[in-house]
């Protein structure tokens, strides 16, 4: 469905929810609405309240209370376009399981519904508001199906214990047998120069913005390409493209016009219809490829650059869709028979990252050539992969990979997308750091561009450490693998990591877990160093 700049539906529910009624089996309480509210405002549980609130301790009370009251910072245009893309609807379905009307069937109109009549009744709704506009008499919440899924995050929270204990287990004792540190590494700290270029690939009908950071030094110097995630731009990064730069790297960030902040503003603003086009799993590495060979047309005449750029010695470091697009230009191909399995991915799944990942499913069968020989190691921090790239794809990556996981991270989750993917590497030097409390948004940077403001929660603790991990692992590595500077190896391991891990967030790194260990861990067989 296209929907226009000025799509408002106009249906209004004939009556708004009165009651929530919470079901379980054959058992069911309802709440008025009502009493909600006087708790939400007031605090005050009353008698039709407390009959649930009884089951329920402070903490969790205080946490519906901010839920209930928390405003929403989204207009109807802003919502409706969301909501009626294949992701949005998709989440919806989801919901709609859980909520559902009075007669027990799926939600999904009705919350839809509710949510864009209450953003266009006021900028900054809450849930309060979407239950009076929810058109049905009573709100019905299927326990079963929220225990179901609550059996399932379960198992996944479990799971995904297990493997970081694996991690950290398996850190602590590779410290062991590798040299110890007492500093972290030290760089040179060069003058930096900023050029910005509008690169223009005719052929895909793409202009690429890109900045690049060159090194006031003398010689041709390697380059480190970042791309960024969906929704983001090239600023996301600035911090880490500014810290390679002035250690001596020249560093290129395209913008990549298809998955950036001004399409998901645009999404927003009824200019667009979909969050991001499933051509942009092609485009992402073709756009990064299309600059460095226009660098290559350009150093020899352009001031800036001229005598500045080693391109046959090129890193590349992404985040989450980025993350997929380094691993792609350093080897792993489209896996169309993963993501026939896949997809479309169960309800009771709990990856997020999936939803978009199925997008791929409408590209062309074709054999897409995305890797680029100029690409000698690669960054992946919170990449999607399991079902794009899955094992098949994965395996066929011959550079050295590091691949960077949060262990908080709900969007791209890290057993799913970033420690069973490392197992799948086939490759002699791969590495995966782990940030102990790292959420999916913990090593980007504010940007002034953002279409949607990042809540706290979501970017979690200390930011600043995990931006400081990013920095101090990804010169090391790059001076080791695209730099030719072997003795730089010395701090990839587990006792580098040591000496840089901060308490606020744990850092281990380990350079080999097995399917088998992993595996054992999520079977919850005991830890031992022989595994």
């Amino acid at each position: 469905m296209t929907i226009g700049a000025n799509f408002i539906p106009t249906v209004r529910p004939a009556f708004g929810a009165e009651r929530i009624n919470i079901s379980y089996g054959i058992f069911q309480r309802s709440i008025p609405i009502k009493s909600l509210e006087l708790f939400a405002r007031t605090g005050e549980i009353d008698e039709d309240f407390s009959a649930y609130a009884r089951y329920v301790d402070k903490k969790e009370l205080a946490q519906l209370r901010r839920l209930l009251l928390t405003p929403i910072p989204l207009g109807a245009v802003e919502v409706s376009q969301f909501l009626y893309t294949a992701i949005g609807q998709t989440l919806l379905e989801r919901l709609g399981d859980v909520i559902q009307l009075e007669s027990g069937l799926n939600g999904f109109y009705a919350i839809r519904s509710a949510l864009i009549v209450s953003a266009a009744q006021k900028q900054g709704f809450t849930l309060l508001d979407v239950f009076r506009n929810y058109s049905s008499n009573a709100i019905s919440i299927n326990l079963s199906r929220t225990q179901e899924i609550a059996q399932s995050v379960q198992i996944l929270i479990n799971q995904t214990k297990n493997a970081i204990a694996l991690i950290n287990q398996e850190s602590r004792e590779e410290m062991g047998s590798t040299e110890v540190l007492t500093t972290g590494v030290t760089t040179r700290r060069f003058q930096v120069q900023k050029a910005i270029f509008n690169f223009n690939d005719v052929s895909r009908n793409r202009v690429i913005n890109t900045d690049v950071y060159v090194p006031v030094a003398s010689g041709r110097r390697p380059i480190v390409v970042i791309s960024h995630g969906l929704g983001s731009d090239r600023t996301s990064f600035a911090y880490l493209a500014q810290y390679l730069a002035r250690s001596g790297f020249v560093v290129v960030v395209p913008e990549h016009p298809g998955s950036n902040a001004a399409q998901l503003q645009a999404l927003l603003s009824g200019r667009a219809d979909t969050v991001t086009d499933p051509r942009e799993f092609v485009d992402r590495p073709l756009d990064i490829k299309f600059v460095l060979d226009e660098l290559t047309q350009l150093q020899d005449s352009n001031a800036t650059l001229r005598g500045r750029l080693n391109l046959q010695q090129v890193g590349v470091v992404g985040q989450s869709f980025g993350g997929y697009t380094a691993l792609a230009l350093a080897g792993a191909k489209i896996n169309f028979e993963q993501l026939n399995k896949d997809c479309p991915p169960l309800r009771s799944s709990l990856n997020v990252s999936q939803l978009l990942q199925c997008l791929a499913v409408r590209l062309p069968r074709t054999e897409y050539n995305l890797s680029d020989s100029r690409v000698k190691a690669v960054i992946a921090i919170n990449p999607v992969g399991s079902s794009i790239l899955g094992q098949t794809g994965l395996s066929q990556i011959n550079i050295p990979v590091m691949i960077v996981a949060g262990s908080a991270d709900t969007v791209t989750p890290a057993l799913p997308e970033q420690i069973q993917p490392f197992t799948w590497l086939t490759t002699p030097n791969k590495y995966l750091a782990l940030i102990n409390g790292g959420t999916h948004f913990s090593t980007i940077a504010e940007s002034p561009n953002n279409a949607l403001p990042i809540p706290q929660e979501a970017v979690g603790a200390s930011p600043e450490v995990s931006r400081s991990y990013i920095e101090s692992l990804s010169f090391p590595f790059f001076q080791t693998y695209v730099a030719q500077q072997p003795s730089y190896i010395n701090y990839l391991n587990a006792g580098y990591a040591k000496v840089i891990s901060q308490a606020q967030l744990p850092l281990s790194l380990v350079r080999n877990i097995t399917p088998n260990e992993l595996q054992q861990a999520l079977n919850g067989s005991p830890l031992s160093s022989n595994q």
